[in-house]
């Protein structure tokens, strides 16, 4: 057989409150009235096959593929576990896996398969098969997105996944289990009170869906470099399933796209989205990646801070250090928690025992903010220096953006904004090198908002990082 084909793709949430409570928010009722419309499709377009790439399964060496051929356990999600369990029993064609396997292989890519008793199936793959295959009729793979995986790997990773679709003559469904926005409440709240945690995000879910709504899912995977940049999203939610689903579908950008649904989970973006392979003729291809048949093995694995680039793109001594170097530096430690207190998993961890933020009366009082990215820790523009104190060239215009992206996201977690910012005492570590570019990026960002301002120039930071700053702001009415 050599008719395989592609015969549509779905975008899914992966929050497990469309499988346990559907009734507790209206929200929540459309998506899962949506995974139904969506199913219901499935079954209609005569697939046999149901390809997850789920973001909710992270690997780090390469990717991984279930091949147990009947995965049966209790999935229980581990920040929505009040919400009760969810008891599955999964049909999946290990054929399928296993040749897939040996087609990632062939690629160049590193690829195992996994088919041992309790291997828990994550929540992600668990949510989008309890609901687009609920009586298990139509077998199904699952692959893990690679934490570490660049644009070329991911695509050849789908590239690889269709040689079989067509070898095996499989009329096949490709799916992608992910977030939006992926910005969650870190506090309990009621389901009735439940939206998109920030106006950014909300913004940002929109353009996502008005372009897959027009069928451009190849221009959504090229704008996710730019969503990265722009709201919390991490790199396995935000980039790969866009890159996966957008190699899937021979990077077309003239798909028949529909948004079924679109809403707040927990303060995540949810949506529910089907793209029909029939052309729409609205959007012509506007590939301008490397189209790589062969994997070489440049992840770039070390370079935290670098945005997944093409495989022929330089780095350059303006890259953050790699993990293990950063984390050599002063201990990160937990927000310190009290009665006034504004922590916010958005913002990168202190480096001693100190909030966020605390409130007082009518103000918010910032610990000191600097551009360290939350997770990775990684340094925009790059370190002002190495492990051994080598001097580095560093970029400070992208480290004081993300100043001021870390201030917003801590205000935000406040119910706030950047414009409620007051008062800011800023340090530059070499004020003759960096004050020119510092305040160029202050008159787009704070120098809109208009707060008082002191500049100093010290010595050092408790990182290698050029730019910090303490913030004063208006604090929110409390609700």
């Amino acid at each position: 057989m050599s008719d395989g084909e592609l015969i549509g793709s779905f975008i899914v949430p992966v929050h497990p409150h469309t499988v346990l409570a559907p009734e507790q928010n209206e929200g929540w009722g459309r998506l899962r009235d949506a995974y139904d419309v969506a199913a219901q499709r499935i079954k209609d377009s005569g697939a046999d096959l149901l390809i997850i790439y789920s973001t909710t399964w992270p690997s780090i060496i390469g990717h991984q593929i279930i091949a147990d051929p009947n995965p049966e356990w209790v999935m229980v999600d581990h920040d929505f576990h009040d919400l009760g369990s969810i008891p599955y029993s999964f049909n999946i064609d290990e054929k399928f896996a296993h040749a897939w396997n040996e087609a990632n292989e062939k690629r160049g890519l590193k690829s195992r398969t996994v088919a041992y008793h309790g291997f828990p199936i994550d929540v992600g793959s668990v949510v989008a098969l309890k609901l687009l295959n609920p009586d298990n009729a139509i077998p199904a793979v699952i692959v893990s997105s690679n934490v570490y995986a660049n644009r070329s790997e991911t695509t050849v990773l789908a590239k690889a996944c269709m040689d079989v679709v067509k070898a095996t003559g499989r009329k096949a469904i490709a799916v992608t289990a992910m977030s939006l926005s992926n910005r969650m409440f870190t506090k309990p709240i009621e389901p009735r009170d439940d939206r998109i945690h920030s106006l950014k995000d909300d913004e940002w879910n929109r353009k996502i869906l008005e372009l897959l709504g027009e069928g451009r899912l190849e221009d959504v995977g090229q704008l996710s470099r730019t969503i990265h940049q722009q709201i919390r999203v991490n790199k396995v939610v935000a980039f790969k399933p866009m890159w996966w689903l957008s190699g899937m579908n021979t990077n077309r950008n003239d798909l028949t796209g529909e948004v079924l649904a679109y809403e707040a989970l927990h303060g995540a973006g949810g949506a529910v989205v089907h793209l029909d392979p029939t052309p729409s003729g609205t959007g012509d291809i506007e590939y301008d990646e490397d189209d790589v048949e062969y994997f070489a093995g440049e992840r770039n694995v070390l370079d935290a801070d670098q945005l997944e680039t093409e495989e022929n793109e330089q780095s350059s001594n303006a890259e953050s250090l790699p993990k293990e170097d950063l984390n050599k530096g002063p201990a990160l430690w937990e927000p310190t928690e009290g009665e006034d207190s504004v922590n916010s998993e958005a913002a990168p961890k202190p480096v001693g025992a100190y909030p966020h933020a605390r409130r007082v009366g009518d103000l918010l009082y910032l610990s000191g903010v600097g551009p360290r990215q939350p997770g990775t820790n990684a340094i925009p523009g790059g370190p002002i220096h190495d492990e051994s104190g080598k001097a580095l060239d560093y970029d400070i215009k992208a480290q004081t953006q993300a100043v001021v992206d870390n201030i917003t996201r801590i205000l935000e977690e406040a119910g706030g904004s950047i414009d409620d910012v007051l008062d800011v005492t800023s340090f530059l570590v070499d004020m003759d090198r960096d004050f020119q570019g510092y305040n160029e990026v202050w008159a787009e960002t704070l120098g809109q908002v208009g707060p008082t301002r002191t500049t100093l120039a010290i010595r050092a930071l408790p990182t290698p990082i050029a730019v910090e700053m303490k913030v004063i702001a208006k604090a929110p009415p409390k609700m």
